[in-house]
């Protein structure tokens, strides 16, 4: 006989069909996401054919990512299925987004690698910030609207690793003509520094694609820094001397 075609089957059984283990459907029964509705006469749970399609949707969706208790609350409204599929995708091609930035920064500290062994620390500080981003990928989304966060979604299908590593530069050399000005002791309303404001501005446009929605959830997040997550907090903080300057120069600008 053929095991699907079996009306019911014991726990043991069932996990062996299905390649997962008993711990595992006690526990998903313990959830609400898999609860048979069969017990046999001494109180044993049976299962069917329909709990094996629904296990397999269970360990589809969590092989995906999705926490269980979104699987549980997903499965209870089976028609926005499609909708969840394709906001996991999303997720997924973020991830691997951000994947491809650390092989990219990894392979940048190899090739900085001397015959004598000397490492570029800046280097390797860059693979240990994007690899810590990639394992908190959740941590911005608190700052902005769900309009805002749709749209942050849409502009990072735009960005690449070469584009992420093109931004870098650029805003570590602006940091360092930054600082000189503040050391030559450059008035906030000189050419100077509305040269400074101006390439701010259009960095940050590189990432807000000048949207304002965008922008506000930018300007919480930034206003926010004492509660980033650890990495974010070491690897990104600006300098308080740097926004001070750039907010004068902004102001002396308008």
């Amino acid at each position: 006989m053929n095991a699907r075609t079996k009306e019911v089957y014991q726990t043991q059984e069932f996990a062996r069909l299905a390649g997962v283990t008993v711990r595992a459907l006690h526990h998903y029964d313990r959830l609400g996401l898999l609860r048979p509705k069969h017990r046999s006469r001494a109180g044993y749970r049976l299962y069917s054919a329909h709990d094996l399609a629904r296990l397999e949707q269970i360990v589809v969706l969590k092989f995906l990512g999705m926490p269980l208790q979104q699987i549980k609350s997903l499965l209870a409204a089976e028609t926005r299925l499609a909708d969840a599929l394709r906001r996991q995708k999303s997720v997924l091609l973020e991830k691997r987004i951000q994947i491809d930035r650390a092989i990219q920064a990894i392979s940048n500290a190899q090739n900085s690698f001397e015959p004598r062994g000397a490492q570029d620390l800046q280097l390797l500080r860059t693979i240990i910030q994007e690899i810590a981003m990639q394992n908190s990928t959740d941590w911005t989304k608190k700052y902005y609207s769900p309009e805002a966060q749709a749209k942050v979604e849409d502009r990072k299908k735009l960005w690449s690793p070469e584009l992420q590593e093109r931004v870098s530069r650029e805003w570590t050399q602006l940091f360092a003509d930054i600082e000189a000005a503040i050391a030559a002791g450059e008035n906030s309303a000189s050419a100077k520094a509305q040269d400074l404001a101006n390439r701010w501005r259009k960095l940050l446009e590189g990432f807000t694609g000048g949207d304002p929605e965008i922008q506000k959830g930018l300007n919480k997040m930034w206003a926010d820094q004492a509660n980033w997550p650890d990495p974010q907090a070491r690897g990104f903080k600006i300098k308080p001397e740097i926004v001070d300057f750039i907010m004068k120069a902004m102001r002396a600008g308008k």
